[in-house]
């Protein structure tokens, strides 16, 4: 059986970028995070949808933030081939998750797998699908022992601009030293439980600490380290935040965790570039569409 999950949601999201050369005025990126794929985390069904949803865009690019797989990586195959039929103008582009490392053969088999189906997969790498103009970086997960973003971000002229792809949405502390125009991850599902007004449910308990008595705090996930760590800043859980002068977009992903998912829909993500009149004006036009599309 597999877990409840909701329609699928298409968010839209207009990035003002400055010094974004103007040939690249108005390309367009989709962004796909967190599969899960293991016939229960995440249905094919719902990922064939996904793929259709992603081709009528007609992107420029694809970039997919991690967490292709859950633990054994041997399901990557059969993921591989469906993302197989994913269209783009100028390639898709990948970086790795924590699941991704799971066993220590994990990252070769699937590199290997998602390489051979033309997906680019980025470990402290730096490439221009799009031209000399926007640099698109990949970083090693934020846990694993190769995160050194500043083997790239330190190669970048400071002018240029630039996304940064990274699964784990807490990279965005460590890379405020540097300029990120956008950076795109995954990694918390979004919360999978949003309560209206409150946001979504490990959010709400992070920010309401303080205020539980500590001799609760052993039975309330997310507060003793006992509970799976995921992320040490869960304002960051999902949308769009400005982390210093630098903005990240975290995106709610396709797989669902136990217990499933309530108000917080599985996520494509399309975003399109503008260029940014002046310095000051940079963001400005980086409000999520209210009329997203479900599937």
């Amino acid at each position: 059986m597999n877990i409840f999950s909701e329609p699928l949601t298409i968010e839209h999201l207009t990035m003002a970028i400055a010094g974004l050369p103007e040939p690249l005025q108005n390309s367009k990126l989709v962004h796909l995070t967190d599969f899960h794929f293991d016939g229960l985390l995440l249905t094919e069904p719902l990922l064939n949808q996904v793929i259709e949803a992603s081709n009528q865009v007609n992107p420029d690019i694809i970039v997919l933030t991690g967490d292709f797989v859950t633990h054994s990586p041997k399901p990557i195959h059969q993921l591989a081939r469906l993302l197989n039929r994913l269209q783009s103008r100028a390639g898709i582009y990948a970086v790795l998750g924590n699941h991704d490392l799971y066993f220590p053969y994990s990252k070769g088999e699937i590199t290997t797998a998602l390489t051979d189906v033309g997906i680019q997969v980025l470990w402290n790498q730096v490439v221009y699908p799009l031209g000399a103009g926007l640099a698109l970086v990949g970083l090693p997960d934020f846990w694993s022992p190769e995160f050194n973003p500043a083997l790239v971000m330190n190669q970048l002229d400071p002018s240029l601009p630039r996304i940064v792809l990274s699964h784990n949405p807490d990279s965005a502390e460590t890379l405020q030293q540097w300029r990120v125009d956008l950076q795109l991850s995954g990694h918390t599902h979004g919360g999978q439980i949003v309560m209206p007004g409150m946001g979504s449910v490990p959010t709400w308990i992070h920010a309401s600490r303080e205020r539980i008595p500590k001799f609760l705090w052993p039975w309330i996930p997310f507060l003793e380290a006992k509970w799976p760590k995921v992320v040490k800043h869960w304002q960051w859980a999902q949308g769009l935040h400005q982390v210093g002068t630098n903005y990240l977009y975290v995106n709610r992903g396709l797989g669902t965790f136990p217990p499933g998912r309530w108000n917080c829909p599985p996520e494509l993500t399309v975003i399109t570039l503008v260029e940014a009149a002046t310095k000051a004006e940079a963001g400005l036009h980086r409000q999520v569409s209210a009329a997203s599309s479900k599937r």
